[in-house]
């Protein structure tokens, strides 16, 4: 069985949710993407773990630095902004990241700090926010945003991030467990093919 977008987002099926997420590996190494898949498996798998074993969470640069990779690799390459981010000191990252964490579970404030590094806007803060959090905040990507029809045009800012996350959030505790929002907003972005359309899935 087959959804459209918009139908997933409305559909109460939690089988249709799980073929979704199933097929999201499958649709990150059809984007052809070399490094894409590597990237993936570190952003889910490593970076959590890492964060969680701090005594007090935090990122490091070389982490910033690879999560931003990560989102670029995923949608649109900004050589600009890595470099930017790039630039961040060390020390600043690791302070930022540990204030921006212990705010958590606050709606946007978590975002907002980490977004006044260099080079980091609010989608990549989400990022660095739902891999310390991902029971609470899913990663800001317009692909999921654009399927969630109670939001309107996506629009960069902390106000649309705080109603796209409140929607995800609902979503999941819709579904039931296991469903957090990051496995929500992955079996979003699955459904749809990704940025490269993935057909015959």
């Amino acid at each position: 069985m087959t959804v459209s977008m918009i139908e997933l987002w409305s559909a109460t099926d939690a089988d249709l949710w799980h073929a979704a997420l199933a097929r999201y590996a499958r649709v990150v190494s059809g984007q052809g993407v070399v490094r894409l898949p590597a990237l993936d498996a570190w952003y889910h798998s490593e970076l959590p773990s890492a964060i969680s074993a701090r005594a007090t969470p935090f990122i490091t640069l070389d982490e910033l630095v690879q999560l931003t990779e990560w989102k670029m690799a995923r949608g649109v390459w900004r050589a600009p902004n890595l470099i930017l981010v790039r630039s961040n000191a060390p020390d600043k990252v690791i302070a930022v990241s540990r204030t921006a964490f212990a705010l958590a579970p606050r709606s946007t404030e978590p975002v907002a700090t980490i977004a006044t590094l260099s080079g980091v806007g609010p989608a990549t803060a989400s990022a660095a926010v739902a891999a310390f959090a991902p029971a609470h905040y899913p990663f800001f990507d317009e692909l999921v945003a654009a399927q969630i029809p109670t939001l309107g045009p996506v629009a960069w800012t902390l106000s649309y991030y705080a109603r796209y996350a409140a929607a995800i959030r609902s979503r999941s505790l819709a579904l039931g467990a296991p469903w957090d929002p990051a496995m929500v907003a992955r079996a979003l972005w699955a459904h749809v093919g990704g940025k490269k359309r993935v057909t015959n899935y």
